[in-house]
This record gives structure tokens, sequence and C-alpha cells, in this order.
């Protein structure tokens, strides 16, 4: 999986993700940011909580924080997803 920064301010954090066919970002939860999966492109099977949606081109998912979130390209295409996070993570 590929992330790309594209930008922050002092309130969100925002990058490009794109999963190949069969990759995953393994299920985890951030205590103090909520987090957007927005689906520009594919497919992608998304878990927040104890719910798990299929997303596709124009549709998001929020996982509030503290919330167990991940998402797995179970497609055969690359799934681009553009991904907000606020407040921005430390490391960012």
């Amino acid at each position: 999986m590929a992330k790309i920064p594209l930008g922050a301010t002092a309130r969100v954090h925002l990058d490009l993700y794109a999963l190949e066919s069969g990759q995953a970002q393994k299920v985890h939860t951030h205590d103090d940011q909520d987090k957007v999966y927005l689906v520009l492109e594919g497919r992608g099977r998304f878990t927040v909580g104890d719910a798990e949606e299929t997303l596709e081109p124009g549709e998001a998912i929020v996982a509030a924080a503290g919330i167990s979130h991940g998402v797995l390209n179970d497609s055969g295409a690359r799934l681009l997803l553009l991904v907000l996070v606020s407040p921005p993570p430390p490391h960012a």
C-alpha cells in the first residue's frame, strides 16, 4: 500500500492511498483522531467497528476516534482513496 501525503493544516491531514489488488490496511484504532475514507477509484471492503461495507467511487465512510477501522482491496483493480485524518496524527 502506498501513502502519498497531499497536505495538512493544524486541524486536518490529507493523504492519497493506493492499494493494489489483495493489499490491505490492517484494522487499527486511533484514540484521538477521526478518519474519513473517500473512494476515488476501484472498490474496497471497509471495516469500521463491527460493521463491514463495500464501497465504490464517490462513496465514503467515517471512523470516529476510538473506533477500529481498516480496508481491504478485494477487487482485481487498484483502489485509490482520499483519506482525511482530524486532528492530524503526531507523526504527520
